[in-house]
């Protein structure tokens, strides 16, 4: 049976309920960023109506200031919601992974590709800059995680650009709310063909299983990961 047009006006109530969420964590994160929305909205109204009156244009202004306003109050409205995000992420385990799958364009991102028994991860992101290794946690113990995972990937992906990255409020780490960014100014290393051949040879490799602290019971096993083919 043929299925029926989905009604746009259908949708209407769901995108507002979504708003109206996003507006809370705002709201949680930031108690002035829903104000500030606001007054950045009714004052780019507020300029055009002035230009306006005194160009003789009130109308036109008015019709053109609305329109500029909705537009101001959204973009202030998505940069605050994105900021709430990062501060209800930031300390987290997996947070990096999170802001990585929501990058815009052809980014293939693999959670938790690696990880140790103080729950340090390593997350593989492939791209047109080549292979990229992003680390959560203490800064010795990840370098090594990061150090082990990079030759791992060097077996399958050689002459392939492999960075690695640790994200974290330390020294030499990358915060969380810069880490798109980041990625982002590294160069252009490969075309669209050679990323899927790389992911098609990646996932290849058998996992980095997590090994439980302290000594394993007596005639317990260590998992295997998938052999390669």
């Amino acid at each position: 049976m043929a299925k029926k047009p989905v009604d746009p006006a259908s949708e209407r109530p769901g995108r507002i309920k979504q708003l109206r969420m996003i507006a809370k964590i705002v709201k949680q994160a930031n108690p002035k960023g829903m104000p500030i929305v606001y007054a950045s909205a009714l004052g780019t109204l507020a300029v055009c109506i002035v230009i306006g009156l005194v160009m003789s244009w009130l109308w036109y202004m008015v019709f053109i200031g609305l329109m500029l306003s909705l537009t101001v109050g959204l973009v202030v409205f998505g940069q605050l919601a994105q900021k709430a995000q990062y501060s209800i992420l930031d300390g987290q385990v997996g947070a990096a992974a999170a802001v990585l799958q929501g990058m815009r364009g052809n980014w293939d991102v693999t959670p938790a590709v690696a990880v140790n028994r103080d729950q340090d991860v390593v997350h593989r992101v492939v791209g047109y800059p080549g292979i990229v290794l992003v680390g959560e946690g203490y800064g010795g113990r990840i370098q090594k995680l990061l150090l082990a995972e990079k030759k791992r990937v060097q077996r399958v992906a050689v002459e392939v650009p492999v960075y690695d990255v640790q994200c974290g409020d330390g020294e030499g780490q990358v915060p969380l709310a810069k880490l798109q960014r980041h990625l982002m100014k590294l160069p252009r290393n490969l075309k669209k063909p050679a990323v899927s051949e790389i992911n098609y040879r990646l996932r290849a490799l058998p996992q980095n299983l997590p090994l439980p602290k302290g000594p394993l019971p007596k005639g317990a096993r260590i998992p295997r990961g998938p052999k390669a083919r």
